[in-house]
């Protein structure tokens, strides 16, 4: 990273703290203060100069409406995917640049991320595929369980992580169950055998007590990773039926965990929005629902208003959004920051919680990779140089990471403008932030809050942070 980047980071958390200690309220007289920082093609997270609120001209429209009376989700956080992949690329690092790696992804002094995802054995980002009890014969007993894999490379980096951020909030995913529990005896496709139901129930919590006992707590766990594919074989994968997904955490999975004394939320699907009908049939069982905290979503196929759908029928399920990243051989790999500033904003427009991404670390050609998928990490190590890249994803992290707190509350803001995304929060200190992003030209915007409004110009293809 440029040493004048490195700079602007390090005065990042001085200045939020200045913010917060000179914030005041939405219903009193303005702040006495706005700070602002930018993304654009000649500038990443750039601290601007702004004036500050003022009163709002007479017959003045504003292209951006805050309504802080109106709030909705709290936010857990954002952060991506601790693969095998990334885990060993991590650990390839020499030590003091492996610290000063995950330090700028998770500490205070960096993005801030504050979630992690885990692989529940490989997943198509590991260097070879594997699960906690791999043997040719069937193990219903599960003698043969072990996290000795995971002990190498992917527990010591979480470890670190969690020195990094003690508040790290880890969720776990697996992409197949072991071979022999599945229908074609493989790890690659295939579904899952109805016999070895119960097994498996007890195979989560084995992987969720060791894991504890190497001072690594998972908070949640999903039934399957993409429960609706099995990738044509080409990968660690395994269909999910919906009636299986339902016998299976209320008959197995939701009375493991309650009978071992863990308080593990369990969220299903992990997959695209366009499933969001499968959710709503499984819901509606509420021997099943009774278990589920939460919805998991992917973006590969459907739109993220469908996790409105599902809010609006059962408000008391949360939603989480766990997977998608950047393809490591795109042309916009450094620079789409825009592009994914939008869609973070539709996401949590849609009610929800985390926005997660697939690996954190690959390197320059996408690897470790064992499956057929193109991706790239939110940054790139070089295999032969060690030199970091940053992805456009990583800076459209930066201006919602480094701002939003743990619990704050999405509020409402509603715009005028075409090209323009928008998302404003309040934070549990009772700070403000004001994400625009804006994929066209060069744009003047007038934002109003109640009586008060803030000029500023937006760059053309830029992100725009606003922190009060």
């Amino acid at each position: 990273m440029p040493h004048s980047t490195r700079r602007h980071f390090l005065k990042l958390a001085a200045a939020a703290s200045f913010a917060a200690s000179h914030a005041r309220s939405l219903w009193g007289s303005p702040p006495v203060r706005v700070q602002a920082w930018v993304t654009s093609n000649d500038r990443k997270l750039q601290e601007i100069e702004l004036e500050g609120w003022r009163p709002i001209p007479k017959s003045a429209v504003a292209g951006i409406r805050i309504d802080a009376s109106k709030r909705f989700q709290e936010i857990l956080g954002f952060g991506g995917a601790f693969t095998d992949a990334s885990c060993y690329l991590f650990s390839q690092l020499a030590a003091e640049k492996r610290q000063a790696l995950l330090g700028e992804l998770y500490g205070q002094n960096g993005l801030r991320l504050s979630v992690g995802r885990t692989c529940i054995g490989s997943s198509d980002y590991s260097r070879f595929a594997y699960s906690f009890d791999e043997s040719p014969d069937p193990d219903p007993e599960l003698q043969r369980f072990t996290i000795d894999h995971d002990r190498e490379c992917i527990l010591p980096v979480l470890r670190e992580t969690q020195k990094l951020n003690p508040d790290l909030y880890l969720f776990s995913c697996p992409w197949s169950p072991p071979s022999w529990m599945k229908a074609n005896d493989s790890l690659l496709g295939g579904s899952m055998r109805k016999k070895y139901l119960a097994t498996y129930a007890q195979y989560f919590v084995k992987f969720l007590q060791a894991y504890s006992k190497e001072g690594v707590k998972i908070r949640a766990v999903t039934v399957q990773n993409e429960v609706d594919t099995d990738q044509d074989g080409r990968m660690p994968a395994a269909l999910w039926g919906q009636e299986y997904e339902i016998e299976f955490v209320k008959k197995y999975l939701g009375p493991a965990l309650e009978q071992a004394s863990l308080d593990t939320r369990i969220w299903i699907l992990d997959h695209n929005y366009n499933l969001w009908g499968r959710v709503l049939d499984e819901l509606s069982d509420p021997d099943f629902s009774k278990y589920v905290e939460g919805v998991a979503w992917h973006a590969y196929a459907g739109t993220p208003d469908a996790m409105t759908r599902v809010h609006d029928a059962y408000p008391a399920k949360n939603t989480y959004w766990t997977e998608g990243g950047p393809i490591y051989n795109s042309p916009d790999y450094a620079t789409d920051w825009a592009k994914w500033s939008h869609m973070f904003a539709g996401i949590l427009h849609n009610w929800a919680q985390c926005v997660v991404a697939w690996n954190l670390l690959l390197d320059e050609a996408g690897r470790p990779n064992i499956g057929p998928a193109f991706c790239g990490g939110v940054v790139t190590v070089n295999s032969q140089t060690q030199e970091i890249t940053r992805s456009g994803q990583y800076w459209a992290f930066a201006h919602y990471s480094k701002f939003v707190q743990r619990g704050a509350r999405v509020i409402a803001s509603d715009s005028t403008l075409d090209g323009v995304d928008h998302v404003a929060f309040e934070n549990p200190d009772g700070t403000h932030v004001l994400v625009i992003t804006n994929q066209g030209g060069e744009q003047k915007v007038m934002c109003q809050l109640e009586k008060q409004v803030l000029d500023l110009t937006l760059d053309p293809g830029s992100i725009t942070s606003l922190h009060w």
